[in-house]
């Protein structure tokens, strides 16, 4: 059998997962064309942002194995075989990535080090009184494997740290969010979490809280954000994710003073460890074994 991956990758992205790809799946046919082999000798497919219909029309496809941690763009494309397995990208590596930025957002908000950074550019030289960790109550969005790293370590960092996830309830975010003075967002991409950032959400936060969102770009609503920037309700963001990627260049977050633009660097797939755990899944596949990480398309993750 073949395995196909369907990957937007650039050359650059090419060079580094193909030879892990290859050493980590001895044995097993890979290709990147489909049109190279027979489709009805793919079983498997290793995607990553594949462009619609990728997939479709693989009679014997059993198993669609992400390369990235998200999976809300495949269960959007409906050229995505609804009846094959379909497993996400689940990576410790990914986890501790995606807990050490946080932490470094929410140290950075604490600190006053992103004013800084604008005083720096303006050359003004001012020095803010020190908040310490203890001081600052942090809400966690998303308490999935990264929200439970981010939790453990900004606790660890001596924050107060208090985690919500939606199987809590839609009734305790409210009171979550208004205790917090900084919000991180980690939360899967569903269609009740789509545009949660909205006027009425921003508004139940604390008054001069800050969000960092390093989940979505669409759970965030673009120009409410602004406007609780504008109005000061919301005294800054960190944003790793946005609603249309890359940024477009006459977007309002890259040139606001109060906004911290990061290029969805938050957590990146490492082909590194990531080989490693595709190729777990391909040989439980073949040895009829249990699938890892497979998606609850009910619950859209």
């Amino acid at each position: 059998m073949t395995i196909l991956i369907a990957a937007a990758f650039d050359d650059d992205e090419w060079r580094s997962w193909w030879p892990r790809l290859e050493a980590a799946l001895p044995g097993e046919r890979l290709v990147r064309d489909r049109s190279k082999c027979d489709a009805a000798d793919i079983d498997i497919a290793l995607v990553a942002n594949p462009p619609a219909g990728a997939v479709q029309g693989l009679p014997s496809l059993r198993l669609i194995q992400s390369l990235w941690a998200g999976v809300d763009k495949l269960l959007a494309d409906a050229s995505v075989p609804a009846q094959v397995a379909l497993a996400r990208m689940v990576d410790p590596l990914m986890n501790a990535t995606m807990a050490e930025t946080a932490l470094w957002a929410v140290l950075g908000l604490q600190r006053g080090f992103f004013d800084y950074a604008v005083q720096q550019r303006t050359g003004e030289w001012k020095q803010h009184a020190l908040r310490r960790a203890e001081d600052i109550e942090v809400a966690v969005l998303g308490l999935g494997q990264m929200g439970r790293c981010a939790v453990d370590v900004l606790t660890r960092q001596g924050y107060r740290v208090v985690g919500w996830s939606t199987r809590e309830g839609a009734a305790e975010l409210p009171r979550v969010l208004a205790g917090a003075d900084i919000v991180v967002n980690l939360l899967p991409l569903t269609p009740a979490t789509r545009g949660l950032f909205n006027a009425d959400t921003l508004a139940r936060m604390a008054p001069g809280a800050s969000l960092v969102n390093l989940a979505r770009g669409a759970h965030v609503v673009d120009a409410d954000l602004l406007a609780a920037l504008a109005s000061n309700h919301i005294s800054r963001a960190v944003l790793d994710v946005f609603n249309t990627e890359p940024l477009p260049p006459e977007h309002a977050f890259w040139s606001h003073p109060r906004v911290t633009v990061l290029p969805h660097v938050a957590a990146p797939t490492d082909p590194r460890s990531a080989a490693l755990i595709v190729a777990a899944n391909v040989r439980a596949l073949r040895d009829g074994q249990p699938l890892a990480h497979l998606v609850d398309r009910a619950r859209g993750y």
